[in-house]
């Protein structure tokens, strides 16, 4: 590693810092000026790349107190790694040589709970492209009734399916993209898989590779 490139843990400890700002009110919004933007007009430089979802309560630079070109941000409903999520990551590992991927989940999501519904044997037909999407979803739901009892789609904790899919959405990075985890293998990169608290603008890590402990 060179000296310029930070540490995976550097990286995830300002990234943490900057939401323990946000969630205290004290954001400082940093390097969002008009010497960044001009900086930035010919290069960016990333230093992490959050994968997340697309809901509108989750701007990224916003609850991580983050600026411009800190972060390569890759969104879709419910962060799923799909083809197109995966390339955009690979290409923020081998090209911009960020040292962290930050998977980005969050309660009361909309594309879990469709998941989940899906599930139930009266469900209601989905257009094909919002069930291929939801889809990749669908193994979480149904790990979570299979170990309640007495659960149905109708009770079904909502929180613990997002939860089992956060960590499958990391699993199937690292199973999906030789790429990305070489690059863990080698410690160029970590990923944190982290759940977002929406009435608390908490970020809870709930999965860590490649962190030093």
């Amino acid at each position: 590693m060179t000296a310029e490139r930070p540490e995976p843990n550097a990286v995830w400890d300002e990234i943490r810092l900057g939401n323990e700002r946000f969630v205290r009110g004290e954001p400082r919004h940093p390097r969002q000026d008009v010497e960044r933007r001009n900086e930035l007009a010919h290069a960016q430089t990333p230093r992490a790349a959050l994968f997340g979802c697309s809901d509108s309560r989750l701007a990224a630079e916003i609850i991580f107190d983050q600026g411009l070109g800190d972060l390569f941000v890759v969104r879709n409903a419910g962060q799923v790694a799909s083809d197109s999520a995966i390339a955009s990551l690979e290409y923020a590992v081998a090209i911009l040589d960020v040292s962290l991927i930050i998977v980005l989940a969050h309660d009361e999501c909309g594309a879990v709970r469709a998941a989940i519904d899906s599930t139930a044997s009266d469900a209601p037909e989905l257009p094909s492209q919002i069930w291929r999407l939801i889809a990749r979803i669908v193994p979480a739901a149904r790990t979570v009734l299979r170990r309640t009892p007495g659960a149905t789609p109708q009770n079904l904790d909502a929180e613990q399916v997002g939860r089992e899919h956060l960590k499958n959405t990391v699993d199937d990075l690292l199973a999906s993209s030789r790429l990305i985890s070489e690059a863990v293998e080698a410690g160029r990169l970590a990923i944190v898989g982290s759940n977002y608290r929406l009435s608390e603008g908490t970020t809870i890590p709930q999965v860590m590779v490649g962190l030093e402990s």
